[in-house]
């Protein structure tokens, strides 16, 4: 058994581990609703949005479809990757990466497949097995619609000037603070929806579907990969949240073993003590 002080020593370390994930555990709780109430707000009219888009597109003939829903022969790849630049929020970062690298090792295999970053812990990963041709990890600093509508405009110019024949982004979708869903979506070219023909039953132009089409297009995507960055970020400190959460029950569960451990070691020193003192006084009488 080890001896008082070692106990005393790991107690001491793990109550100041515990001290650390309760404190990181709050901070993400605070960062949590913010968040989780921007990401809530946001996906309905992004999910509007998308749908109509898609709904426009698929009823536009093929000569007069947008640039950005032109099927090319796949051999181009790009995939966004989507995660954070700190860790310490359980397999959050892990499942992107995974879904990383199984697009690239199996559903993209044998065609050339590159990555754009946005986090840390993607291009650290990503840049030692893949190419990288953009990380964007400071958009973190200040999250704004304006930085991810730069980084849109940066993947349509790509597309439209024949780089990628597909571009997809890959990220958590925030379910719930326990809960990320990870998803690969198709950013470009636009996927149009099944029936979509038949939306000119519903809604009236002015002015043309295609004038229409060629505002809504950029302003959708833009939209589309500033809510993916959203649900990211929501899902990181959720996923946080509840990775300090368990780390802080696991301590405090070891603390309580190491303090009863100490307990018994204290209480055998003692009747040791006892015992040579009993000894002591029988031997001094004989």
């Amino acid at each position: 058994m080890a001896n008082l002080k070692e106990i005393r020593n790991r107690i001491t370390s793990v109550s100041s581990t515990m001290q650390i994930t309760s404190a990181m555990k709050m901070v993400s709780a605070a960062k949590l609703k913010k968040a989780q109430d921007a990401i809530t707000a946001m996906r309905p009219y992004s999910d509007k949005l998308t749908e109509l888009l898609q709904g426009l597109s698929a009823s536009l003939d093929t000569d007069s479809g947008s640039a950005f829903a032109e099927e090319r022969p796949l051999n181009n790849v790009l995939i966004v990757a989507i995660t954070s630049n700190r860790g310490l929020c359980g397999a959050f970062n892990t499942n992107v990466l995974k879904q990383c690298a199984h697009l690239a090792g199996h559903v993209h295999n044998g065609k050339q497949v590159e990555f754009m970053a946005i986090g840390k812990k993607a291009n650290d990963f990503l840049a030692k097995r893949y190419t990288v041709v953009a990380n964007h990890s400071e958009i973190y600093d200040d999250l704004t619609f304006d930085k991810a509508a730069a980084i849109a405009e940066d993947l349509m110019e790509r597309f439209t000037s024949g780089s990628y024949d597909r571009i997809e982004v890959v990220y958590n979708k925030f379910k719930n603070a326990a809960t990320q869903i990870v998803m690969t979506e198709q950013f470009l070219p636009i996927v149009p929806m099944a029936g979509g023909e038949n939306i000119s039953a519903d809604y009236v132009f002015e002015p043309s579907k295609k004038e229409i089409i060629a505002h809504l297009i950029p302003k959708s995507l833009k939209t589309q990969l500033y809510k993916g960055i959203r649900d990211s970020f929501a899902s990181e400190h959720g996923a946080r949240m509840t990775a300090m959460h368990k780390a802080t029950d696991n301590a405090t569960e070891l603390r309580n073993q190491l303090k009863l451990t100490y307990n018994k070691a204290r209480q055998a020193a003692i009747t040791n003590e006892i015992l040579e003192i009993v000894g002591g006084a029988e031997a001094l009488n004989n």
